[in-house]
């Protein structure tokens, strides 16, 4: 059992929880993920790890209150356990090799690109960082990213904070008056997407993180499979980050609205609002 050590609400129906699991916490680097059940009877669902403490042994995970098992998940609090936390898993992103970066974080993609910034200022390459939400109370690690961010621009789609428009308008107006040398874009489907086609013009390598639909975690299953270049490859061993100009986002929007009518309808039979 893994207790949870803290946890707190960050926008509604998202949470922060702190998880006390010392090795996953001794071996864990940015751009790595967990597998964590809640209990027996639970399913296996990834996470992105979106901070560690080595001293501690503790990870930090962002989860958003949408489906049956993150909604299990949302009745537990700080002393309570969870059955199973595997990690960490994937290939960690290393972007430490480029001399200027910009980060694109849209939603809860804020838990990606968190562990990049604190890696990069601590090396004194602190990025650039974009960071775009439907409205201010969805803008998530606001204070954290701008501690470690050279600039910070926050862009909100209705303007309520920051830039009214999406990430890609601030996206190409930086590339338009700066040299950057990598940009990693995570968020929904579409806006990495936005951002790949953006930066593509400017012919700035641009990684992504895929969040495919996953099982094991281990490659057995090739649920997670995304096309990249033409490739079959999986997001659990072979990313979960990839060249987003690679990628082929029609298929994998496709892919990941598979179960949704049956992940929906299990969600409200939990919270009591389905059919019994």
């Amino acid at each position: 059992m893994y207790k949870i050590v803290a946890k707190r609400e960050l926008a509604k129906d998202i949470n922060e929880y702190v998880i006390q699991a010392p090795l996953v916490a001794k071996n864990a680097k940015p751009g790595q993920f967990i597998i964590l059940r809640v209990d027996k009877e639970g399913e296996r669902v990834p996470f992105t790890i979106c901070d560690m403490n080595k001293v501690l042994g503790t990870i930090t995970i962002l989860v958003q209150t949408i489906g049956a098992s993150t909604a299990k998940l949302a009745f537990l609090g700080a002393g309570d356990s969870i059955e199973d936390f595997v990690g960490p898993l994937g290939n960690a992103t290393d972007l430490t090799e480029y001399d200027k970066v910009m980060l694109v974080g849209g939603g809860i993609g804020g838990a990606v690109i968190y562990p990049q910034a604190k890696l990069l200022h601590r090396i004194g390459k602190s990025p650039v960082t974009v960071m775009g939400a439907r409205n201010r109370s969805l803008l998530l690690y606001e204070e954290e990213m701008r501690n470690h961010s050279e600039r910070f621009y926050p862009m909100t789609d209705d303007g309520s904070y920051g830039e009214k428009g999406f990430v890609t308008n601030k996206v190409k107006e930086l590339l338009e008056n700066e040299k950057f040398d990598a940009i990693l874009a995570v968020g929904p489907l579409p806006m990495m997407e936005a951002v790949c086609k953006v930066s593509k013009d400017y012919e700035v390598k641009t990684i992504v993180s895929m969040n495919s639909i996953m099982v094991d975690g281990t490659g057995m299953c090739g649920c997670c499979r995304v096309t990249v270049g033409g490739k079959t490859l999986y997001a659990c061993v072979d990313g979960p980050e990839f060249d987003g100009q690679l990628i082929d986002f029609a298929e994998a929007k496709a892919r990941s609205k598979f179960y949704k009518d049956f992940e929906q309808d299990h969600f409200c039979r939990i919270r009591g609002t389905g059919p019994k």
